[in-house]
């Protein structure tokens, strides 16, 4: 009876070489990477989507995100109420600024000829009123002079700075508005005083003119 010859430890100690030198190759070898689900990158999700703005029509404004003031606009009215009016005490050099002011405020809207009638009336009864002379032209308005009020103002300080007459919501009616100064007879200047006066368009033999109407 045979038998088998030993195995060489030679042989088992080569074997054993190998397979540590390839379980090292096996660990030391670099892994692929995992790719991302193909929905959504890092970058994608990092980074906004940007829509670019719609192309404005050429007959119209470029609109952007930023608002956009718009420009302002100054009525008349507003013009106005804004304008410096002159300070109190600057004597006939700010009459000019007065008179311009009630005009852009009030646009003339009377015929020459009865603007000039009104405007005539409206400053000699204002004289009259505050002075006492020529009273007797109104007697419908003063009754009678001897048993008028006597004159708060004296005549030689009295200054109209400026006058217009306007209608007074008809054809007919009409108003002179008046913007004067004047001393007291206690010794006291003031200007800018306003004074309106009322009137009707009235006819006689076929003229017309305009009457005072008294105040209530």
């Amino acid at each position: 009876m045979t038998t088998s010859p030993a195995r060489s430890p030679r042989l088992l100690l080569i074997a054993t070489v190998v397979l540590v030198v390839a379980g090292v190759v096996l660990l030391a070898a670099p892994h692929a990477p995992r790719t991302p689900p193909p929905s959504v990158t890092p970058r994608e999700a990092a980074v906004p989507t940007v829509v670019p703005p719609a192309a404005a029509p050429a007959s119209g404004p470029v609109q952007t995100g930023a608002p956009v003031s718009a420009p302002a606009f100054t009525t008349p009215a507003e013009t106005v109420s804004l304008s410096a009016l002159p300070p109190h005490g600057e004597a006939v050099a700010g009459d000019a600024a007065i008179q311009a002011s009630l005009e852009d405020a009030w646009p003339a809207d009377l015929a020459a000829d009865d603007e000039r009638e009104l405007l005539a009336a409206g400053r000699d009864l204002l004289r009259a009123d505050a002075t006492g002379i020529g009273r007797a032209r109104w007697p419908a308005f003063f009754g009678d002079p001897g048993q008028a009020i006597a004159p708060a103002f004296a005549t030689s300080r009295l200054r109209i700075q400026a006058a217009i007459a306007r209608r007074d919501g008809s054809p007919n009616k009409a108003v002179v508005h008046l913007v004067w100064a004047g001393t007291d007879r206690g010794g006291t200047y003031t200007d800018r005083r306003i004074t309106d006066w009322y009137f009707t368009r009235t006819s006689t033999k076929g003229a017309s003119t305009w009457a005072p109407q008294p105040l209530t």
